[in-house]
C-alpha cells in the first residue's frame, strides 16, 4: 500500500540515517561529495529541498561551519531531528512541500537537494525549478545528488505503475504517496534547462545515483 510521503518517512525515523549511509550503493561518498559542491564563502545561505535529517549538512557544516540553511520537508519527525543534531546553527525548517513553499527571489547563494527529486515528473519539475532558478542569487547553482532511471523503458514502467496503483487504492491526486519514479539523468537535465538553468553539468556518478550542478 502507498503511503503519504511525510508520514512515510516519520515512521522509518529511527533506523533512517543508518539504512540511508548502508543500503544505498556509495551513500557516504556522494553525500560528502555534495557537501563538497555547496558554496563554501563563510554564512553562505543554502536552499535544502526535501532536506530530511540533513545528511549532507553533516559533511557542509564541517566546512563551512557558519552556513545558514533553509530546510523545506514533509516530514515533521525529519525537521525535529535535524534541529536536534544542530541546535547551535542557523537553520530555518518549513514544514511542507517544495511546490507550495515561496523561495523569494535572489535570496540564496546556492541549493541542494539529496535522494527527494526522483518521486516527480518532469512535467512537475520544471516550475518548481523556474522558481529556485530565480531564488538563487547572481552566481548561484544548483546542486542535486539524486537517484536515476537507468533507461526511457525504466522510467515509463515505474510512473505507469505508480499511476495503477493509485487507481486501484483510490488515492487523492492532490497527495503525494511515496513511490519512487526516476526521470534518466538526461531527462532531469533537460528539465533543468528548460527552467531557465544556463549550464547544467554532470558532476560524478554512483551507479544509479549521480550529482548535477546547475548555473543559473
Amino acid at each position: 500500500m502507498l503511503e503519504p510521503m511525510g508520514a512515510f518517512f516519520d515512521s522509518r525515523l529511527r533506523d533512517y540515517e543508518e539504512h540511508q549511509m548502508t543500503c544505498i550503493e556509495s551513500a557516504p561518498e556522494f553525500y560528502s561529495f555534495t557537501a563538497d559542491c555547496l558554496p563554501a564563502e563563510p554564512g553562505a545561505h543554502i536552499l535544502d529541498l526535501g532536506c530530511g535529517t540533513g545528511l549532507e549538512l553533516d559533511f557542509y557544516f564541517r566546512r563551512n561551519p557558519s552556513a545558514k540553511i533553509t530546510g523545506i520537508d514533509l516530514a515533521p519527525g525529519m525537521l525535529g531531528e535535524l534541529q536536534k543534531k544542530f541546535p547551535e546553527k542557523e537553520l530555518d525548517l518549513i514544514l511542507g512541500s517544495y511546490f507550495d513553499v515561496p523561495f523569494g527571489t535572489a535570496v540564496f547563494d546556492g541549493a541542494v537537494s539529496v535522494e527527494s527529486l526522483h518521486h516527480f515528473t518532469r512535467e512537475e519539475k520544471i516550475p518548481l525549478y523556474a522558481r529556485l532558478r530565480e531564488a538563487l542569487k547572481e552566481g548561484g547553482y544548483f546542486i542535486l545528488t539524486d537517484y536515476f532511471a537507468l533507461s526511457e523503458e525504466e522510467e515509463k514502467s515505474r510512473r505507469q505503475e505508480l499511476l495503477r496503483l493509485r487507481e486501484m487504492q483510490g488515492l487523492a491526486e492532490d497527495v503525494f504517496y511515496h513511490y519512487d519514479t526516476p526521470l534518466t539523468v538526461e531527462h532531469e537535465a533537460e528539465a533543468l534547462r528548460a527552467a531557465g538553468f544556463t549550464a547544467v553539468e554532470i558532476l560524478d556518478r554512483w551507479g544509479a545515483t549521480a550529482a548535477l550542478k546547475a548555473e543559473k
